[in-house]
């Protein structure tokens, strides 16, 4: 048996201890180091950032993982803008009206800045247009051409006027206009008949007036359909001679802003069916010359019987400017003022923040839009340049992510509102038309979103490059110095106190501890800011001119006060023995584990009562916890291997014939992890042995089948929590932690602590195998095999195996009163 002394760490490896002289003899504070402006202790992640950027086939997009607070955004974004301000600046995009196809907006492209140009180019033409055309059509040119139609159609009709009018002379009849209408009316003797005087007439008479009218009617029908036609043909010169006047006045006008753009074929397309649609539609501009209407009638007729406003003007005053709006051009994406490649960084990418949309105007009663109500989306903007998206917000929506895929798969950006594919029944909605899509995709998350991520298929094909971030790096010259420039740079950046050398050295520390190895330094800087923050806070309350370590104490313990509040109500609870733990005494099957409780960011360790009852029976180990469901799978895996152990220490030659129940006492949140198995152990080697173990030591580490300590996680939160509540129960000096040898790297244990174990008040202990711990527990050896594979009879092991063999005798001795009970009742019958 070895002593407890035998097991004790000593002090230098309870911490590693930041020293002044050589870890930081490079200065005497922060301001004395230059601020570091690149990124620290990421080799892996900058390698493959620069790898992926550099990238521009297919599939290379980029997927940042790491832990939170790592600085993956703060990095991803610096990176990026550093490589898309040296890249070009990609093109403008516009959407225009197709006048062959108004359902089907056209994309068209320009150099980036020119798109602002072409939409006020095209805005000054429809300007001059609706001044210049209603102008022509008050040019004496139009109208003496438009006279000389009227006139000559008008002359036409005056004859066949007065050609009907003297052939009913001549068959004794007038002409006369009646509301309306025009009658043939007998004349006799230069006047024509009255009604009473018609009368008078004989049938025959009558018989013959009315066969001349008939045939007089019937002529004057057909002057007038040949008249119609007159009119109608006057009216197509007329119409024909409005567009040759429009298109004379358009043609230059559209013409001398095309061969600005005469280097695109697509816009020289977009011209001619400009140029033809103006042209079409010319009165639209020519009505735009009338504000207060246009009403004209250029007809006369009416007093020689023929209809009225045959030549008026048919479409009426509409000062909407709708009318206008397929004229204009709607500035999609403008890069007018973009420097390098763009980088767009989406806060909410909701499908339509980020694919765009067709908006809606509501009108009459109803839900109208056209191609300038067209919005981009992010991808749109970030078009030719870098996307960088939060991963877990692209499963917030439903149908981002397929919609995300499918635009980097097929290299195209389709503006579509959301559902329009899974409608029903189909709307008569904008197409409008694809661009093209060259953009790479930047996703940013922890480790879990990537593994969630990487169950898609198409997601290996679109992220071919991972960007590892790591939480740690090592604990060496360059990096401390590299830790201190960082802190400079805060300071700097913020207009901080600088921190002095002691100061500086307690967040080196600090980063040890929140990587939980003495040899590393955590690269969670979001955390190490905080503190340098928290830290000025307190010296500037102090009025130092510098920060100091006592400042940089303060602030790490103002941080854990903050968040401790169930850590202190858990150790009010033990002190007050409403949750029963014993720091001083011994005990038979009952020892304290180790457990670990993290929230909201803040993790603690607190002491948790392990029982542990054997008797005889064959049922081996009962674990209650998971007998009931309270245990997670690593947790049974741990009492899987720690009965392996029983077995093959004390069944090597027969069958280990006992039960044994351990339990989590108090406990009703379930357990996980292994790293109880070796206290449990310990209990059940008690329980058999009959040898009480020391309460004041706290014990932690998981156990493998062959007896080996393995090491565990919280070591550090383990440690102090067992020691406040043996602080508050009060130290006795004999109490102390077990935990595997291990896990004495990890260490980074508070001052408070290395003070009690300097004062011989607070003890750690290591052990190898769990031969060792149950003797430093219980202050017994445990034996060693003979060569028949016996144990001492003293010792605690030979205690366990004497104890197996009681119980295996008193089982046969029951079971054969069970027989000779059975036969003599038998022999009774």
């Amino acid at each position: 048996m070895g002593s407890e002394k035998q097991f004790e760490v000593g002090l230098d490896r309870l911490k590693n201890v930041c020293g002044e002289d050589l870890e930081l003899d490079f200065c005497h504070s922060s301001k004395d180091v230059a601020p570091f402006e690149s990124f620290i202790g990421q080799e892996r992640a900058i390698r493959a950032m620069d790898f992926g950027l550099g990238m521009e086939a297919t599939g290379y997009n980029i997927f940042v993982a790491g832990a939170q607070g790592t600085g993956k955004s703060t990095y991803t974004e610096s990176a990026v803008h550093k490589v898309a301000e040296k890249k070009e600046v990609p093109k403008d995009w516009c959407y225009l009206h197709n006048f062959n196809d108004k359902d089907n907006p056209l994309a068209v492209s320009m150099p980036a800045g020119k798109g602002r140009i072409f939409k006020k180019d095209v805005e000054n033409l429809v300007l001059e247009l609706r001044i210049a055309i209603p102008k022509v059509f008050e040019g004496n040119e139009y109208q003496q051409q438009r006279d000389n139609i009227i006139q000559s159609v008008r002359e036409k009709l005056m004859d066949l006027y007065h050609e009907m009018e003297t052939e009913a002379k001549e068959k004794g009849f007038t002409l006369q206009q009646m509301q309306g209408r025009v009658l043939f009316l007998p004349v006799k003797d230069g006047r024509p008949i009255q009604q009473n005087e018609y009368d008078t007439f004989s049938m025959e008479e009558r018989k013959q007036i009315e066969e001349k009218m008939h045939v007089l009617q019937s002529k004057f029908n057909e002057n007038m359909r040949v008249g119609q036609n007159m009119e109608r043909q006057a009216n197509m010169q007329i119409l024909d001679l409005e567009r040759k006047m429009a298109h004379s006045v358009a043609g230059s006008l559209v013409d001398k802003v095309r061969e600005k753009y005469n280097g695109s074929t697509t816009l020289q397309e977009y011209f001619d069916g400009f140029l033809k649609d103006v042209v079409e539609n010319h009165n639209v501009f020519r009505m735009a010359g009338h504000p207060e209407g246009m009403e004209q009638n250029t007809g006369s007729g009416s007093e020689e019987g023929f209809p009225a406003g045959i030549f008026q003007g048919n479409v009426p005053f509409d000062e909407n400017e709708i009318r206008f709006v397929k004229y204009r051009v709607n500035l999609f994406v403008n890069n007018e003022k973009t420097n390098g490649a763009p980088v767009v960084l989406v806060s909410s990418p909701n499908y339509y923040n980020l694919f765009g949309k067709v908006e809606y105007r509501s009108q009459m009663m109803s839900m109208t839009t056209d191609f300038t109500m067209i919005k981009a989306g992010a991808i749109q903007k970030a078009n030719g340049g870098y996307l960088i998206l939060q991963a877990k917000d692209l499963l917030m929506d439903p149908l981002v992510w397929d919609s995300l895929k499918k635009a980097l798969k097929y290299r195209e950006a389709v503006v579509e509102n959301m559902g329009e594919q899974y409608r029903l029944v189909p709307t008569n909605a904008l197409k409008a038309q694809p661009i093209p899509l060259d953009v790479k995709v930047i996703l940013i998350g922890t480790p879990m979103f990537y593994a969630i991520f990487s169950s898609d298929e198409d997601f290996q094909k679109l992220f071919k490059v991972k960007v590892d971030f790591d939480v740690e790096m090592p604990r060496n010259k360059e990096n401390v110095c590299q830790y201190v420039s960082y802190v400079s740079a805060l300071c700097e950046e913020g207009n901080l106190k600088h921190f002095d050398k002691k100061a500086l050295a307690k967040i080196v520390e600090y980063g040890s501890r929140l990587a939980s190895d003495q040899e590393k330094l955590s690269t969670r800087f979001n955390e190490i800011k905080d503190i340098v923050y928290e830290a000025d806070a307190f010296a500037k309350i102090n009025g130092s001119e510098m920060v100091s370590g006592e400042h940089v104490r303060r602030a790490i313990d103002e941080r854990k006060f903050r968040l401790n509040k169930l850590e202190e109500k858990i150790q009010e609870s033990i002190i007050e023995e409403r949750i029963h733990i014993q720091t001083t005494g011994r005990e038979v099957g009952q020892i304290n584990g180790l457990s670990v409780i993290g929230l909201s960011g803040y993790s603690f360790g607190i002491p948790t009562r392990i029982t542990a009852r054997t008797y005889m029976g064959r049922g081996g180990v009962i674990h209650i916890e998971r007998e009931t469901g309270m245990s997670g799978s690593i947790h049974s895996k741990g009492v899987y291997t720690l009965v392996g152990y029983l077995g093959g220490t004390f069944a090597k030659k027969k069958t280990l014939g006992l039960t044994a129940q351990i339990t989590f006492e108090q406990n009703y949140q379930g357990v996980e992890g292994d790293s109880a198995s070796s206290a449990q152990l310990y209990a059940i080697l008690s329980s058999l042995s009959g040898v009480p173990i020391k309460q004041h030591i706290a014990v932690t580490g998981s156990v493998d089948q062959m007896g080996r300590i393995q090491p565990i996680g919280g070591a550090v939160e383990k440690i102090e929590g067992f020691y406040d509540i043996c602080k508050a129960k009060g130290l006795t000096g004999d109490q102390g932690v077990l935990l595997p040898e291990e896990n004495l790297k990890d260490l980074m244990l508070k001052d408070e602590v290395l003070d009690a174990v300097a004062q011989g008040k607070f003890h750690i202990y290591t052990v190898p195998t769990v031969k060792e711990g149950i003797e430093l527990l219980t202050d017994m050896p445990a034996g060693d095999e003979d060569e028949k594979g016996e144990y001492p009879e003293a010792s605690l092991f030979g205690k366990v195996v004497k104890r197996l063999k009681e119980s295996e005798q008193n089982e046969k001795k029951n079971k054969t009163n069970e027989q000779e009970k059975a036969g003599d009742e038998e022999n009774n019958d």
